[in-house]
């Protein structure tokens, strides 16, 4: 994530992404941002506080979420021997924290071409042997803002199990808060994504309903449809969209079928 000090601080009342208004008589704390003391709304994440505090943020601060991992950070709290991490837009600020953000984690990510590969582990091993480094510490799933089970992952790929692998690390989103806290100085999201690639591309049973659609397609079927959505105006298609028909939230998965099936 990326910022900018203004120079300026605003004296209006901020929408907080956690809460659209700021509660009426909301205590202020004092953070550290980059060494520099702020007193800033204790009601605020991270991200919030910052610009309440007169940073702009150019880049890096896309979902604002929790989804993105693109905010970082590093904190420490005075009188606590642990450095913490968390992402920006989820983490609430504490009085005295210390914090500084990390845009990007300078992990080693290893080169290769997806084509090339068989989805043999052993492919794995050869492109990231630091995977045999992990002490099992758990230092890397504590760090994790979306409560992937990384020890668990790293496990799968080093005893070959790359379907676990993908599948413990769906939620992984590249901030790099676990490499920035192992021991053994493993890149293991990097680990995750080439497991997540390599299952999706040479494993993962093929979709007998995507190759039908893709065949659909390609035939035209729908050409007639699109065309008509594209002469619609903003005002139809918004009538056509609130009108259509949707399944029922009560509805057995895999049973309910829609009136029109001309375009399944």
């Amino acid at each position: 994530m990326s910022s900018k000090k203004s120079g300026k601080k605003s004296d209006k009342t901020m929408a907080t992404g956690d809460r659209a208004i700021l509660p009426e008589g909301a205590k202020t704390i004092p953070i550290y941002i980059m060494g520099q003391k702020y007193d800033v709304p204790e009601t605020l994440t991270i991200l919030k506080a910052m610009e309440y505090a007169g940073f702009q943020f150019i880049r890096g601060c896309g979902c604002r979420g929790g989804i993105c991992g693109a905010c970082s950070t590093v904190y420490r709290i005075p009188g606590d021997y642990k450095l913490q991490v968390g992402l920006a837009c989820q983490t609430v600020v504490e009085p005295d924290m210390y914090l500084a953000q990390i845009p990007f984690y300078p992990a080693n990510r290893a080169s290769y071409q997806l084509d090339e590969l068989e989805g043999k582990p052993e492919e794995i091993f050869k492109l990231y042997p630091e995977v045999f480094r992990c002490v099992a510490c758990n230092a890397c799933t504590k760090a994790c803002p979306m409560d992937v089970k990384v020890l668990d992952y790293v496990s799968a790929i080093k005893q070959g199990n790359i379907a676990k692998a993908a599948q413990l690390s769906f939620d992984c989103i590249q901030c790099g808060l676990c490499a920035s806290r192992c021991m053994g100085e493993l890149p293991q999201y990097h680990f995750a994504q080439l497991a997540r690639r390599i299952y999706g591309s040479k494993i993962a049973p093929r979709s007998e309903h995507l190759e039908k659609r893709v065949k659909e397609i390609e035939s035209g079927k729908y050409d007639e449809m699109l065309k008509k959505l594209t002469q619609m105006s903003q005002s139809e298609l918004e009538k056509l969209y609130v009108e259509r028909e949707r399944e029922p939230d009560t509805s057995v998965p895999g049973e309910w079928m829609p009136k029109e099936t001309k375009y399944l």
